[in-house]
């Protein structure tokens, strides 16, 4: 018996999976500020299977969202005041740029919003 072909169909991707077997959102450790926030779809929606990569010149970390589009960071305030921030996801070809602010709080909100009302703004890289 000769089975047909099939369609092929894309599996994934699985960043949290693939990419967050430890933890890795420690950028420096015993660092005094968190940055914590959500990934967010064009509804509103949290998205529970994105990767964020959070990079100063102090280091670099990785975190998978949780179920609630949730990451977290320990790190301490970059010397000028912001890091960059690349955004991994589903439905994406090419990964998203933007920018944290650190501001003067110990816990830095930073929610990623990928369309829709109060989007964040990407750089085009």
């Amino acid at each position: 018996m000769t089975l047909g072909r099939t369609p092929s169909q894309t599996v994934g991707p699985y960043f949290t999976i693939g990419l967050c077997r430890e933890r890795q959102n420690e950028v420096v450790r015993g660092g005094s500020v968190r940055v914590v926030g959500r990934v967010l779809d064009g509804n509103g929606e949290p998205v529970s299977d994105a990767l964020i990569e959070l990079w100063q010149p102090e280091g670099w970390g990785r975190c998978g969202t949780d179920a609630e589009g949730r990451f977290e960071f320990l790190t301490e305030r970059p010397a000028d005041g912001y890091a960059d921030v690349m955004v991994f996801a589903r439905g994406l070809l090419k990964h998203l740029v933007t920018r944290c602010d650190f501001g003067d709080d110990d816990v830095v909100q930073f929610d990623v919003r990928l369309q829709g009302d109060g989007e964040t703004v990407f750089f085009d890289v």
